[in-house]
């Protein structure tokens, strides 16, 4: 599979300066003061429904981090719907599929993404059982050698209602922060989301606000409302 072509654009590369990439860092702040056994950080974003903006906020934490001198892993856990191989522009031959089928080893997957500090690994190849392959011993594996490797590992994982694979994976996170679509996220669905993850015993961080309106110069903005 060649490098994607379709390279979508990324607010914090470019325009650092703007409203929305500052609450990206002040996400990253907030979640800087919350306290991890062992300073590990091992996130999980993810959104009740799809097209909420979970994959966007994913990558643009992952280059705040990266700015703040961490050494970042981006991980695309969505093996049904994967993105983050489109915007990196980045081959999606071997990734996290491949890892977990034991077909290659993580750091033969581990990709530049040309920004100083970050690193991705692509989904791969879209499997037939991705719930299985994300809950797998080998999964729990694969978390235990890269969070020696980083200082933040940021997984982009499906919606949470759509499929069981968000629950596995936060087994395997310290964190999950879950983005919802203010114009769009119904409060039964959010209700619903939370629920999933708390049977899951996931450590809810906060919630990320997406698309509300600031005024004529802001189509929207991001806020982090503490811990849940």
């Amino acid at each position: 599979m060649p490098p994607s072509t379709n390279k979508r654009p990324i607010i914090t590369l470019e325009n650092p300066k703007s409203p929305i990439s500052e609450s990206y860092r002040m996400l990253r702040s907030n979640l800087d003061f919350t306290s991890f056994d062992n300073n590990e950080k091992i996130l999980m974003v993810t959104s009740s429904g799809p097209s909420e903006g979970k994959s966007t906020t994913t990558t643009n934490l992952a280059i705040v981090y990266a700015q703040s001198d961490k050494k970042v892993l981006l991980i695309d856990a969505d093996l049904r719907k994967p993105t983050v191989h489109q915007t990196f522009s980045r081959s999606n031959r071997s990734g996290l599929s491949n890892i977990l089928v034991g077909q290659t080893e993580w750091k033969e997957c581990v990709q530049s993404t040309g920004i100083d500090n970050l690193s991705i690994i692509t989904s791969g190849p879209i499997p037939p059982n991705p719930s299985e392959l994300l809950s797998s011993k080998r999964m729990g594996q694969f978390v235990e050698q890269v969070k020696g490797e980083f200082d933040v590992v940021l997984f982009d994982t499906p919606p949470t209602l759509a499929v069981t694979d968000a629950q596995v994976v936060a087994t395997n996170c310290s964190g999950v922060i879950l983005v919802v679509d203010s114009g769009k996220t119904k409060k039964d669905a959010l209700v619903k989301a939370k629920a999933t993850l708390d049977r899951a015993n996931a450590r809810i961080l906060g919630v990320v606000l997406n698309n509300v309106s600031r005024g004529k110069g802001d189509s929207y903005y991001y806020y982090y409302y503490g811990n849940k």
